[in-house]
């Protein structure tokens, strides 16, 4: 239909045009044609010259290409996870895939041009574009999306190559809700935990409620007697049920903290503090059971990055599982001094702060060891526990940068080893 022949010698022009065929063997051949005019002496166009050049195997690799691009075309607006190709240098989105608005609410349109940190909070974009670079995995990190609201993604960076320049290409994955699942597990535990410390809470604030009932009943009854007071009897009977306010009140609010939902937020804790703290929310409890209690830590301890409330609530579990474990092998036994026993020990090991937590009890098998950790398993009696504690546990320490592992065969019972990696600058 376009012969470039039949157009040289229509306007005695050279001509151009690329052809397709098919070959005595049935195969498809492609070539480029190049037409020229031949002219006699008089200017008379007489012939055309016709090249051919055979391009069916570039044709044919051209072909493979188109589909080899539009395949993964495919593949990369399908991925379920939001992918940005950003500029390596100042991190300008160039491109990003289809899962963008479904995650982020944007049109593609929207977010070309723009720059990736403009997805994070604005006071913490100068924090993140430091490390935002090839190889980087930052996890739990808060973005904003379209309608304003937070959404919490996990982040993975990795270096490309793009049509005439290096590139970035960062893959983000939504874990809101799997966030607030394990917020609503982590609260349930919580509840959990202080309903099995009720006992031991209440004796904790019967101490002081009799020291206050003691007091106000001995004024009454020198006042219906008509009896008087002395100021330095009156002074110390004051101060007494004073402090025991202080001491119910700090115990009440204890438990109100302990209770209260809140999101992972690490900052910079000191271990024994945290630890002390756990314990004394139900020290009275120990001592009832006849559990003596081993301090051996090592004082002025590196800080750590970790979450206080959070941290507690793992001391708490480990406590509570030292004191059943204790409870349940010396039952029927007769108990001797030291029988019933926990150590806490702390101490730092150059770059780690360690903190452990033994037992009595009858000890971990070594064939649960690594069992203990799951979510749901337990090896206490039905309706006894739930079997989250240490799941849990274990993930709140992972998310602190630590790690908890379990020591089995303790002859002498269970022994929890938690590990926190030491943060920059000690």
């Amino acid at each position: 239909m376009n012969c470039p022949v039949e157009r040289t010698f229509a306007d005695g022009q050279p001509h151009y045009g690329e052809e397709s065929g098919v070959k005595k063997d049935g195969t498809v051949a492609h070539w480029i044609v190049r037409t020229s005019p031949i002219r006699n002496a008089h200017g008379e166009i007489v012939a055309a010259m016709e090249m051919s050049l055979d391009i069916t195997e570039r044709k044919q690799l051209e072909d493979k290409l188109e589909k080899s691009e539009k395949k993964y075309h495919e593949i990369f607006n399908n991925i379920p996870n939001p992918v940005f190709v950003l500029d390596f240098q100042n991190f300008e989105i160039i491109d990003c895939n289809e899962s963008v608005k479904a995650v982020y609410g944007y049109e593609k349109d929207d977010v070309l041009s723009r720059s990736f940190l403009d997805l994070f909070l604005a006071g913490e974009r100068d924090r993140y574009a430091s490390k935002i670079q090839p190889g980087a995995e930052l996890t739990r990190v808060k973005h904003i999306n379209q309608s304003g609201l937070p959404i919490f993604v996990n982040i993975r960076i990795s270096p490309a190559e793009y049509p005439g320049k290096k590139v970035l290409l960062v893959t983000t994955s939504d874990i809101t809700k799997r966030l607030e699942t394990e917020q609503q597990l982590i609260q349930a535990s919580k509840m959990a935990t202080l309903g099995e410390m009720a006992t031991g809470v209440a004796h904790e604030l019967n101490q002081p409620l009799s020291v206050i009932k003691t007091a106000s009943s001995s004024f009454i009854k020198k006042m219906n007697q008509n009896e008087p007071i002395k100021g330095e009897i009156l002074l110390s009977m004051l101060t007494k049920v004073d402090n025991n306010v202080d001491r119910a009140t700090k115990i009440i609010n204890h438990m109100r903290q302990f209770s209260r939902k809140s999101d992972m937020d690490l900052e910079k804790v000191q271990v024994n503090e945290v630890l002390e703290k756990a314990f004394e929310i139900f020290s009275q409890q120990l001592k009832l059971r006849g559990i003596e209690v081993v301090w051996n830590i090592e004082k002025a301890l590196p800080r750590i990055n970790a979450d206080p409330s959070r941290l507690e609530q793992v001391f708490i579990n480990l406590l509570l599982n030292a004191r059943d474990a204790i409870e349940e092998k010396w039952k029927a036994q007769e108990v001797a001094p030291g029988d019933k026993q926990i150590v806490l020990k702390t101490y730092c090991d150059g770059q780690h702060v360690v903190c452990e937590i033994s037992d009595t009890g009858p000890g971990v098998p070594e064939a649960l060891a690594d069992k203990i950790f799951e979510p749901f398993f337990t090896t206490k009696e039905f309706g006894k526990g739930t079997g989250l504690g240490l799941s849990i546990s274990y993930g709140i320490v992972k998310e602190c940068g630590g790690h908890i592992r379990v020591v089995p065969h303790e002859p002498e019972g269970a022994r929890f080893i938690l590990t926190f990696r030491l943060p920059n600058g000690g």
